[in-house]
């Protein structure tokens, strides 16, 4: 009898280590499950933000271009013909304002200080060689609206960059 109940006891113990040994596959297993579903739960996130950030780029290329466009044009009296790549860019600005829903405020603002600045453009040239005192008294008043008018643009250009960068963080 005592033969058996060693044989028995052995056989007992290796089962009680298979069966702990499969709780813990199989607890091993639930866990690895698990872990899979958060980190594909947060590769699906982060895709979602990717695809929702990448509406800002083109607004945001386009307001840096607007930034160095109206910075070369820092303290120098501008005409028309001088302001085309501000007007240019300010057209592609407008044309996707209303459809950003998110940053709408700060693009039309950047808009309306794009127009105030346009029309601050000094006349065109004339062919007279001397230009009256009055003339260049109103062409001297002229330039400091229009360096002011560009420093609000570059003000509203600023603020309209920083919201992005913003909603790109949340």
């Amino acid at each position: 009898m005592s033969s058996s109940t060693l044989a028995f006891s052995a056989d007992a113990s290796s089962l009680v280590v298979s069966i702990v040994f499969s709780f813990f596959g199989g607890a091993l297993a639930v866990y690895g499950l698990m872990h899979r579903r958060e980190v594909f739960a947060w590769t699906q996130r982060i895709r979602k933000k990717d695809a929702d950030n990448a509406v800002y780029n083109e607004p945001d290329q386009w307001l840096s271009d607007l930034y160095k466009a109206q910075s070369r044009r820092a303290k120098r009296p501008s005409r028309a013909e001088d302001m085309e790549e501000i007007s240019q860019t300010g057209d592609m600005i407008r044309g996707i304002a209303d459809h950003i829903e998110a940053i709408r405020p700060e693009l039309t603002r950047v808009i309306e200080r794009v127009d105030a600045y346009l029309n601050t453009a000094l006349p065109a040239r004339t062919a007279a060689i001397k230009v009256a005192v009055a003339d260049h008294e109103a062409q001297l008043v002229q330039a400091m609206k229009q360096e002011a008018a560009r420093s609000e643009l570059a003000q509203a250009i600023s603020s309209a960059r920083q919201k992005i960068t913003a909603l790109r963080r949340d």
